[in-house]
């Protein structure tokens, strides 16, 4: 895709991938560039969370990104915190993720998922004002809505082998099968 067509899709907004009731509903920090142009989430190449949500057991095969919506019929779906497309998250300002926090827990107050997945910590930090949280299950709860925090499946992030990072999206799997 030409760079010309990558910043002209700045300005588009990709749907959530949601439905009332889902087992769990995955929140990306924002979408990129490439997610934007393309209208899927998690379009890029590189980013491993496609990959990882297969190899944790959530899909029974590795879905590319424009099969998003299939996501649906495993009780998952997709949002993210923040609307806005950027290159990189770190373009975002920390009230872009704090007001994204507001209209995500309205969001989650509506659809009543049992687990919210935010895919990023720092994103988790950031928009619900909870600067110490980790990798893991959160206490913070939205009504009924247990929160998990992800790592971020950028192919920026070195910090997680996509290995590991199925890890622990295997842990959440594990803790939304069991109720």
């Amino acid at each position: 895709m030409k760079r010309e067509d990558l910043e002209a899709a700045r300005d588009r907004v990709i749907p959530d991938v949601a439905a009332g009731g889902l087992r769990v509903l995955f929140c990306g920090i924002n979408p990129g560039l490439m997610s934007a142009a393309t209208g899927h989430h998690f379009a890029r190449p590189g980013n491993r969370f496609w990959p990882v949500l297969h190899l944790s057991g959530f899909t029974p095969h590795r879905l590319a990104p424009a099969e998003q919506d299939e996501l649906l019929t495993y009780g998952l779906g997709i949002t993210n915190v923040a609307a806005r497309a950027t290159a990189r998250a770190d373009e975002l300002s920390a009230q872009e993720f704090r007001e994204g926090g507001r209209i995500l827990t309205a969001k989650v107050e509506r659809l009543r998922p049992r687990w919210l997945a935010v895919v990023g910590i720092t994103a988790y930090r950031t928009a619900f004002d909870d600067k110490k949280a980790r990798v893991g299950p959160q206490e913070r709860t939205i009504g009924d809505t247990r929160i998990w925090a992800l790592p971020n499946p950028s192919g920026l992030n070195a910090h997680w082998t996509a290995e590991t990072m199925a890890e622990e999206f295997a842990r959440l799997r594990a803790a939304a099968m069991a109720g």
